[in-house]
Formats: C-alpha cells, sequence, structure tokens
C-alpha cells in the first residue's frame, strides 16, 4: 500500500524560507497528480499547489510569487519551496497524491500525516 512521507517543516522567522519534500513509498505503479494543502488553526483546509505528472502546475492566488511546486517523477517526490513567508502561512501542511497501484488501474487520492509550518518572529 503507498503511503507519502512529508519533510521539512520547521519554524522560520517572516520573510524567510522553507522547502518542504513529500515521497511516495511502498507498492504501486505510478504517481499522478502531486500537490500540497494547508490548514491554520480554525479554518478549513485549503489548496496550495498542485502538478501533473507532465509538470503542469497551479497555486493558489495568496500563494502565487512566493511558493513554488516542483517535482521529480524518479523519485515520486513532489516539492515545495516557499519563500517570503508570513505568519498567515503558519498551518500544518498536508502532501496529496493520486496514486495507480497497478497498470491500467484508478488513481486513489492518499494523504499525507501533514507536517507543521510555522512562521513567527
Amino acid at each position: 500500500q503507498a503511503q507519502l512521507v512529508e519533510s521539512g517543516g520547521g519554524l522560520v522567522q517572516p520573510g524567510g524560507s522553507l522547502v518542504l519534500s513529500c515521497r511516495a513509498t511502498g507498492d504501486f505503479f505510478q504517481t499522478g497528480t502531486m500537490g500540497w494543502y494547508r490548514q491554520a488553526p480554525g479554518k478549513q483546509r485549503e489548496f496550495v499547489a498542485s502538478m501533473t505528472r507532465g509538470e503542469n502546475a497551479k497555486h493558489a492566488d495568496s500563494v502565487k510569487g512566493r511558493f513554488a511546486i516542483s517535482r521529480d517523477n524518479a523519485k515520486n517526490t513532489v516539492f515545495l519551496q516557499m519563500n517570503d513567508l508570513t505568519p498567515e502561512d503558519t498551518a500544518i501542511y498536508y502532501c496529496t497524491a493520486d496514486i495507480v497501484r497497478q497498470i491500467g488501474g484508478t488513481p486513489l487520492t492518499t494523504w499525507g500525516l501533514g507536517t507543521q509550518v510555522s512562521v513567527s518572529s
């Protein structure tokens, strides 16, 4: 069964940068679209960015120009480069991936456990 393993969260000062990583592990055929969501305290989970296997990227308006998603298909890994962070970016960041278990199979959306990003002086 496939799992998503996130890393790279932490505490950073306003204006700082972080890079999140998420790797799909386990027994599966291929990863489809991979992306990131986040959930701040007391708020609903929201879309941050996504990238198709063909590297077509989308970013939420709130992070455009500051965050950049990328991926390494050979390593089944997606990255989120986060620059010019503000306290409003503080949240748990969740990785998601559409995982195809077998050739010709239906993609199954899978979620990671999340990694905390805190922006504070």
